[in-house]
């Protein structure tokens, strides 16, 4: 069962709604945050909660690790007891994934982890925010457009970039749904949920004709 949860981010309100945020925005959704005491230790934001703890990194996400890692030397907590709450390029809008270890696919703060821990074994929320250059409309690219574009964004800049409007509203059942299953995780085996959750489809609403306006 997990133990420790890692919200991954950069601190600031700069950075607050980026896509490469959406770790952090994931863990406002969870049923009890209201009741979680936030304190600044473990170079980031710490708190616990029926015997779980939580961690913000405050490092910047290139040093996440860094932080997870105090935690859990602290409460000597095992590697693949702890989960990481990431946002995934590889993932398209509306998709969640629950993953243990594999590759760190060029993610800042998975490559901090692998550095910080010796090895990749730790669990993973992946939450889809698509790439710049996708296909599909909703999933990245061009608002509706369907097709790539020389224009779009580099992948520094599309992480680094808020999300619209319109994807904050799809995501709110996105991170309930993501929220919901990392509440489980404290009381279940991981490796129960692997099926269910490889790459689940979260429903989402679209806006008329699949358009979405993307603020860039």
């Amino acid at each position: 069962m997990i133990k420790l949860a890692a919200f991954f981010g950069n601190p600031g309100t700069g950075y607050a709604r980026n896509r490469h945020n959406a770790g952090r925005m994931l863990s406002y959704s969870l049923p009890f945050y209201p009741s979680l005491s936030w304190q600044k230790k473990f170079k980031g934001l710490y708190a616990s909660f029926n015997g779980n703890h939580f961690i913000m990194p405050e490092t910047y996400m290139n040093l996440s690790g860094e932080a997870v890692h105090a935690v859990s030397s602290f409460y000597k907590i095992k590697t693949e007891e702890i989960i990481v709450v990431h946002d995934e390029l590889e993932l398209p809008l509306g998709t969640i994934s629950l993953k243990f270890s594999g590759g760190l696919g060029g993610h800042n703060g998975l490559r901090s982890m692998n550095k910080c821990f010796g090895n990749a074994d730790f669990w993973r929320i992946r939450i889809g925010i698509g790439r710049p250059d996708a296909r599909l409309p909703g999933e990245g690219g061009p608002a509706g457009s369907g097709v790539a574009s020389k224009a779009c964004l580099g992948i520094i800049d599309w992480v680094l970039t808020d999300f619209s409007k319109t994807e904050q509203e799809q995501l709110i059942p996105v991170f309930d749904a993501g929220a919901g299953l990392l509440n489980q995780l404290f009381t279940t085996d991981p490796e129960t949920m692997l099926d269910e959750w490889k790459k689940k489809k979260i429903s989402i609403n679209k806006t008329p004709e699949n358009k979405e306006n993307i603020e860039v």
